[in-house]
C-alpha cells in the first residue's frame, strides 16, 4: 500500500524519541527535511526536522548509498551503485519523480559547481559520466585507464582527481576537454583524493606508506609526503579549507594537518576509541564530530583548541555525520541500530561537560549510510 504523506505538525514524539530539551529553552527545529539513504532498506527516509519524525519512506529500485540535495529547486538525487542508477525525488510531495540508469554500476556522484549536472564515477569499465540534472540524460563520458576507487572535483569545476586504489596511482582529468591529462604513481595502495580548497594541490591518502602525499595540480610533481600516526582512511576538511582532519587504523586519534603554504602535521589528538568518519560544524565555535563506531559514541573536539569537549552516546555503529544548514543540529546516522541521533550544538557550548545529552533519536530504517538536508 502506498504510504501517505503526513502533515508536518501531526507528529507526537514519545518514548525513546522524547526531546531532551523540553521546557522554556525548547528548540523549534529546522524547517526542512533530512533525506536519509537506507542501504539495506532500499529506500530514502524523509525526516521532518521541524517535527523530528519520519514523514515518509520512499522506496527505490536498488540500494542507495549517496544522496545529494541541491540548495535550489525541488529535487534530491540518490545513487544506487549496484545498477548504476540516479533516482530523483520530488521534495514537494516526497515521491520518486524519475530514475535513469547511467552506467552498468557506479561508485559515487558529485554535483557540479553550477548545479546543472552530476558527475558519476562508474565502475567496470571505469569512466566519469556527465548527467544533466534537468533531464537525467547522459551528456557523454570520459574513459579512465584503470578501475577507480574514489574521486573529487576541483572547486572551479574544470578538473577531477580520480584514485585507482590498489593500483597505487591517481589521474587528473580535464572535464572540459574530456580526457585524462596525467596519471601519477604514488605507492602500492591509495585511498581518498581531494583537491585543496584553492585547487592548487591534490591531497592523497597514501595508505601503503601511512602518509599524506600532496601533489601540485599544475605540474603533477610531489610537494611533500607527511608521515602520519594513522593509516589515512578518512578525511574531513574544515569549511574554510584551512585544516584537514585524518583518522584511520593505527591510533585512537585524529591527525590535524595544515595543508596550505608549507603543509605540516600540526597535532595528533586523542578522540575516543577507533575514531572513524567525521563531520565539521560551521558555527562558532567550530566543532569536529568524530564517530567511534566501536563504542556507539561521538567525540566532539573544539577545532580552535584542538581539545575534546564532550562525548555523546548516539547508537550502534555511527558512520555518518552532517549538520543542518542553520548550524543548529548535528545529525548522526547509526548503521546497525538504524536510527539518526540528533545533537543540539548549542548545548555543547553551554554545558561543556564530559558527557553531553542527545536532543532526540529517530528510527529511520535499515542501515542508514548517508543523508542530505534541504530547507523547505
Amino acid at each position: 500500500m502506498r504510504a501517505k504523506v503526513l502533515g508536518r505538525r501531526t507528529f507526537l514524539v514519545a518514548g525513546g524519541a522524547m526531546l531532551a530539551s523540553c521546557g522554556p529553552n525548547r528548540s523549534h527545529g529546522f524547517e526542512g527535511y533530512a533525506f536519509v539513504a537506507n542501504e539495506e532498506g532500499r529506500a530514502i527516509a524523509a525526516v521532518d526536522l521541524s517535527a523530528f519524525a519520519v514523514a515518509r519512506h520512499i522506496p527505490l529500485d536498488g540500494r542507495p548509498t549517496e544522496v545529494i540535495a541541491p540548495s535550489e529547486g525541488t529535487s534530491v538525487y540518490a545513487l544506487t551503485p549496484e545498477n548504476g542508477t540516479i533516482q530523483e525525488i520530488n521534495t514537494s510531495n516526497l515521491t520518486l519523480r524519475r530514475a535513469a540508469r547511467v552506467a552498468p554500476s557506479a561508485l559515487s556522484m558529485r554535483l557540479a559547481r553550477e548545479g546543472n549536472c552530476l558527475w558519476v564515477l562508474a565502475a567496470r569499465p571505469g569512466k566519469l559520466v556527465k548527467v544533466r540534472t534537468d533531464s537525467l540524460r547522459t551528456e557523454g563520458d570520459i574513459p579512465l585507464p584503470a578501475d577507480p576507487a574514489a574521486y573529487d572535483l576541483s572547486r572551479d569545476g574544470k578538473l577531477a582527481a580520480v584514485s585507482f586504489g590498489d593500483e597505487g596511482s591517481f589521474a587528473l582529468v580535464d572535464l572540459e576537454a574530456r580526457k585524462v591529462t596525467r596519471r601519477i604513481r604514488v605507492s602500492d595502495s591509495i585511498g581518498t583524493v581531494q583537491f585543496r580548497s584553492d585547487d592548487r594541490s591534490v591531497l592523497v591518502a597514501n595508505r601503503a606508506a601511512r602518509m599524506l602525499s600532496i601533489y601540485d595540480t599544475a605540474t603533477a610533481r610531489v610537494v611533500t609526503h607527511l608521515p602520519l600516526a594513522v593509516r589515512p582512511d578518512h578525511f574531513c576538511v574544515r569549511s574554510d579549507g584551512g585544516q584537514l582532519f585524518i583518522t584511520g587504523e593505527g591510533a585512537d586519534a585524529v591527525v590535524v594537518v595544515y595543508p596550505h603554504k608549507t603543509p605540516v602535521v600540526a597535532e595528533t589528538v586523542l578522540a575516543g576509541r577507533a575514531p572513524a568518519v567525521m563531520g565539521v560544524s560551521t558555527g562558532r565555535p567550530d566543532y569536529l564530530f568524530v564517530t567511534n563506531p566501536a563504542t556507539g559514541s561521538v567525540t566532539i573536539l573544539d577545532i580552535a583548541t584542538r581539545r575534546p569537549v564532550s562525548t555523546v552516546s548516539v547508537g550502534a555503529e555511527p558512520g555518518y555525520v552532517t549538520e543542518t544548514p542553520d548550524g543548529q543540529y548535528a545529525l548522526v546516522l547509526n548503521r546497525r541500530s538504524g536510527d539518526m541521533a540528533v545533537i543540539r550544538i548549542a548545548v555543547i557550548a553551554a554545558r561543556r561537560k564530559r558527557f553531553a545529552p542527545l536532543f532526540t533519536m529517530i528510527p529511520v530504517g535499515s542501515k542508514p549510510v548517508c543523508a542530505a538536508v534541504k530547507a523547505i
